[in-house]
């Protein structure tokens, strides 16, 4: 039977944002580690725990101590003698937002490494979310140990959300990609994917295709489109869900991983599909008006209770 606790699987790095001249700020951001951000703050006194893999230099112990702080554990998660954190930077174009990445070695590449930590982390858990970035920067036999772990975690009564978050540079070509997504959403309970990404990947013409293609798979399916309507897919009917435009964001990074978190804090809580929706749209609009991926807790509750 699952617990109580929720964990999130993937690479949590180095972050620079807030340039300014040649002064940049340093943070922790990573997709799968925002959404768990947002869904701790929004998600009472459950435990919440980051299963990765952690270098031992100063920045990691940093990054750990970070986690620590804001009531984020990483449970079994491998520490690796002379491993490091990648990095990467935030450049922007008014709020829209490119990367640049320095991930090549990371430690995060080697979470699956002990496949006994890794089940253990995913022990007694209610929740389990991982993304297609935790799938592209495993090998093929890491990859397998993890969905493995992740259906052992579903058999055991843990819920299970996936967002398959499609970066083409990460993966070796486009159909290691669409098998990799494909297999993931096979031990999926709720898929969170972003209608251009999966249009790039898949070749969706609409967001109800993805839709319609997801749930071939996957009982609750929640396509983002930017500030389009987010389209729910329950109970064999769609539902467009309207986003909230924002008029002066500030930076859209993590506006995607924060709508995912906004979503489980409230389909945990009990909130219906549409009524989670409406309360991510709202997190998501609060996190680009802040720079960086991390909105601070109280910013997240006050837009996910509003």
């Amino acid at each position: 039977m699952a617990g109580n606790g929720v964990a999130s699987i993937g690479e949590c790095m180095l972050e620079l944002s807030g340039q300014t001249g040649t002064n940049w700020r340093m943070g922790f951001a990573g997709d799968t580690f925002n959404t768990l951000w947002a869904l701790h703050a929004l998600s009472g006194d459950r435990p919440a725990t980051y299963v990765s893999a952690f270098g031992d230099d100063p920045f990691s112990q940093g990054q750990i101590g970070f986690f620590a702080e804001n009531g984020i554990g990483i449970g079994s998660s491998p520490v690796i003698s002379g491993a490091r954190p990648g990095l990467y930077a935030i450049t922007l174009t008014g709020a829209e937002r490119s990367f640049t990445y320095w991930r090549g070695d990371a430690a995060a590449r080697q979470l699956a490494s002990d496949p006994a930590a890794l089940s253990k982390n995913l022990e007694n858990q209610s929740l389990v979310y991982f993304s297609g970035i935790t799938l592209a920067i495993l090998e093929d036999a890491a990859r397998k140990t993890l969905l493995e772990a992740v259906a052992k975690a579903r058999a055991a009564g843990s819920l299970i959300a996936f967002d398959p978050n499609y970066r083409p540079r990460l993966w070796r070509d486009r159909e290691s990609a669409q098998a990799a997504i494909v297999e993931a959403l096979g031990v999926t309970d709720i898929a969170l994917p972003t209608f251009p990404d999966e249009q790039m990947l898949f070749g969706d013409q609409t967001p109800q295709a993805t839709a319609g293609r997801l749930r071939q798979w996957v009982a609750e399916v929640v396509v983002k489109n930017g500030e389009q309507p987010a389209l729910i897919a329950e109970n064999g009917t769609l539902h467009d869900v309207p986003a909230i435009h924002v008029a002066d964001p500030v930076d859209t990074t993590g506006a995607g991983d924060s709508f995912n978190g906004g979503y489980l804090a409230a389909r945990l809580a009990g909130h219906g599909p549409r009524e989670a929706a409406s309360r991510a749209h709202r997190v998501a609009a609060a996190v680009v008006r802040v720079r960086g991926a991390l909105a601070p807790f109280e910013t997240l509750r006050a837009a996910f209770e509003n």
